[in-house]
């Protein structure tokens, strides 16, 4: 029985991939050494497939930012302010599109789906020319097949990476991208062509666009583009991919009957319902990729329950048919769970990170073909038995605290209108005051300081010496930057997410468990095994030493539930919202004892409320009901002139603006200068706004340094719809990966800017 990996993580087991990217960027290093760092970690990660015994493993999932870049740059898609014409596109061009330089702004980030990982959002119109210009694809499956691996070349399908892409600045909003299929069409079969010629025998393509609710001519276009390519697909085995849920009905029956496929990949860990469409209908003679060991957790398969999955599919598509395979690529999860020597041994056998994923998928096909492996099914079966009986999974008192919160829906009791009179008595702020997210630089000694506290090589005292030190410093920058509401910098956080788990009950945390979030950026999700409590306050003593440090007012920076939970490894024994629950009650304790320390402004960030938002629409109203009531507990008991500031980044909002107003928070600071300023458009279009509101001014995911014009332009076109009473001049997110050099000269500009406009209003008055 054959065993299959989607896609396996690139940053490596110890982020080898992240620190030579940095160093690259940095003119540290050169690109033949970043070069040697990935080739070092793919021929790594293709010989422990191929000893684990996998039959088909994937190449070209490999990228140095992500694989829509690869696929914009193999399709020769570069926006013209880049200044590419011809030839292969190397690493200035690649990364001045992913990060930007000195002269032109990057392109638009978002979230890949309802996932933490990003992508680079294509820009596309009629004018593009298009030429085969990355051979990355072919290279790589000649790489692996060098080092005596047999492949699965991967792209980006053809039509998923369309719908994927937006239009570009300037392109009339009729024009339809799935369009421009004839025109990519010929380089996917440049591409195809030359993945013949060098030997491979199958290719895979990812059409995740599938999972989504599509309309009619969407689907035909699918049809349409693999009948284009049959002719030159054949002689190939061809796969074409789904993941992150259910293929609906209608799409299924495109998706089984396009011409030149062979084989087709199911999620069936988010997609459970495929499984009846499989088993009503599976084209004859064609593979099943059954996608059971998920590929988005890190809990260990339930290999007996998988197995009778498996067992129901070969009955109907037949034995030499059915695959096993990861529900998705293992990009997001952690690499190996080897390299957690630390953690609590218990907890530990309940886990599977990538390495032991593909252990699993392998275990359950030769399980499938008659040879099973009964000391590891037989472990499996423990561990999950000890699992589910462990006493410190349930807390009894925090289960009645969740449950008693049904039948009230947690709204502050005064319109935001109001409250924001209140609050404006109490903190005296000027026309469009002006604020940054929350953390600033985390310099190579501020690491170095919490890394030794970790390790027990400083003392407490020496400790928090040391981060006086810092959030005095931070203070000290703001005011002399004349910036009006301050951040305490957030020094004493390696993570924000992981930050709030270390201190609350029902988390667990490992040494190595960084998955990417885009570039070079990794995260490292807290694991939530058990029923959630703050078992004492968490950021109070910090937040006030900073508010005793200024006469100015002092943001008290906490993470809201909802992003708490999408943005960690959860548990998959209860439903989410109730874990989402239980932490919102935590954060709420920590709110209500921030406004008892003095401080009169805190920030509840919900960056992942958008990412968590189911695929399809029949779904969005529950997720978004129990989303937003977790929000509003965390703050419903605070009085009129505290003000609840909420923060968003990095996703398509204008879907969920009614949602958001329904947070009912006094402030939203909200990314949208990447996405060209494409926030401001639900406003254009009439959707009334009254509490205050700072769309992103500038990208902090860039190393580029607005001008003081530039930022005025996006504040005046901010005030061409919306109140300046309500308006806030703010960067897009938090300054955290930035340096000094890059963040006070853009912060000086943004202040600078709010100054010359506030002037501006008083002299029109």
């Amino acid at each position: 029985m054959a065993s299959h990996i989607v896609g396996y993580p690139r940053m490596g087991p110890k982020r080898e991939l992240k620190f030579a990217l940095e160093s690259f960027w940095d003119g540290k290093s050169t690109a033949d050494d970043l070069k040697k760092v990935s080739a070092d970690l793919r021929s790594d990660i293709w010989k422990q497939m191929s000893a684990a015994g996998i039959k088909y493993i994937p190449s070209n999932t490999f990228a140095y930012y992500d694989q829509v870049l690869d696929t914009t740059a193999m399709l020769g898609a570069v926006p013209p302010r880049y200044g590419w014409n011809s030839g292969e596109i190397g690493f200035d061009v690649y990364f001045s599109m992913a990060r930007g330089n000195a002269s032109v702004p990057a392109m638009e980030m978002t979230k890949w789906f309802d996932t933490n990982y990003h992508y680079i959002v294509p820009e596309l119109g009629p004018e593009v020319k298009f030429s085969y210009a990355s051979h990355k694809a072919v290279n790589e499956y000649k790489e692996a097949k060098a080092l005596g691996v047999e492949t699965v070349p991967v792209l980006v399908g053809p039509v998923s990476y369309l719908l994927l892409s937006k239009l570009a600045k300037g392109v009339d909003k009729s024009f339809d991208l799935l369009s421009l299929l004839p025109k990519i069409l010929p380089i996917y079969k440049e591409v195809i062509a030359e993945l013949k010629g060098a030997g491979a025998t199958w290719i895979q393509f990812d059409e995740p666009l599938f999972v989504m609710d599509l309309e009619g001519h969407k689907l035909q276009a699918f049809s349409g583009a693999y009948s284009e390519l049959e002719s030159t697909l054949s002689g190939l085995n061809v796969l074409v991919e789904t993941y992150f849920a259910d293929v609906p009905a209608e799409a299924y029956k495109t998706l089984t009957s396009l011409k030149g496929v062979t084989a087709f990949g199911f999620d069936l860990i988010r997609g459970t319902k495929t499984i009846d469409l499989i088993k009503s209908s599976f084209p004859e003679g064609k593979y099943l990729f059954a996608g059971v060991v998920d590929g988005r957790n890190i809990w260990a398969n339930d290999l007996a329950a998988s197995l009778i999955t498996l067992q129901s599919l070969e009955g109907v598509v037949g034995k030499d048919k059915l695959v096993v395979s990861t529900s998705c690529s293992l990009l997001h999860t952690a690499v190996d769970l080897v390299n957690e020597t630390k953690l609590d041994a218990e907890i530990k056998s309940w886990l599977a990170f990538a390495a032991q994923k593909v252990v699993e998928v392998d275990a359950l096909a030769k399980a499938l073909a008659g040879q099973t492996n009964q000391s590891f099914f037989s472990a499996n079966a423990e561990a999950l038995s000890s699992r589910r009986s462990s006493p410190r999974v349930t807390n009894q008192s925090v289960q009645k605290a969740a449950a008693d919160l049904k039948g009230s829906d947690h709204r502050r009791a005064t319109e935001v209108t109001a409250r924001l009179d209140a609050q404006q008595k109490k903190l005296n702020l000027p026309i469009l005051p002006t604020t940054t997210i929350g953390s600033f630089p985390q310099t190579v000694e501020l690491r170095r300081v919490r890394r030794e506290y970790k390790a027990k090589k400083i003392s407490e005292e020496d400790y928090v010496k040391a981060i006086k030190e810092e959030i005095k410093k931070v203070v000290d920058i703001q005011e002399e930057l004349d910036i009006d509401v301050l951040v305490h910098g957030e020094p004493e956080r390696n993570d924000m997410v992981e930050y709030f788990g270390e201190q609350l009950s029902g988390f667990a945390f490992t040494a190595n468990g960084w998955v990417q979030s885009y570039g070079s950026r990794c995260v490292k999700p807290p694991i939530i095994y058990g029923d959630v409590s703050r078992p004492k306050p968490m950021t109070v003593f910090w937040s006030s030493t900073a508010q005793s440090m200024t006469k100015r007012p002092m943001k008290g920076m906490l993470t809201g539930p909802v992003t708490i939970l999408n943005w960690s490894f959860v548990r998959n024994d209860q439903p989410r919202h109730e874990t989402c629950y239980q932490i919102a009650l935590a954060i709420k304790d920590e709110v209500e004892d921030l406004e008892k320390g003095g401080i009169g402004v805190i920030q509840i960030d919900e960056a992942a409320l958008r990412e968590g938002l189911p695929l399809r629409k029949a779904e969005h109203s529950f997720y978004l009901d129990w989303a937003v009531h977790s929000f509003r507990i965390t703050n419903c008991g605070v009085q009129d002139s505290t003000q609840i500031h909420t923060h968003m980044c990095y996703s398509h909002f204008n879907d969920i603006i009614h949602s958001i107003i329904d947070m009912d928070a006094d402030v939203i600071t909200i990314e949208n200068s990447r996405s060209d300023e494409k926030l401001l458009s639900v406003f254009r279009e009439g959707v009334k706004y009254g509490a205050g509101i700072g769309p992103g001014v500038y990208d902090i995911h860039s190393p580029r340094i607005p001008s003081t014009d530039e930022i005025a332009d996006r504040v005046n076109k901010m005030l061409a719809v919306l109140e300046q009473n309500i308006l806030w001049v703010n960067p897009d997110c938090g300054l955290k990966t930035r340096k000094y050099t890059e963040v006070k000269p853009a912060l000086k500009n943004m202040v600078d800017a709010a100054k010359l406009i506030r002037s501006q209003l008083s002299s029109a008055k």
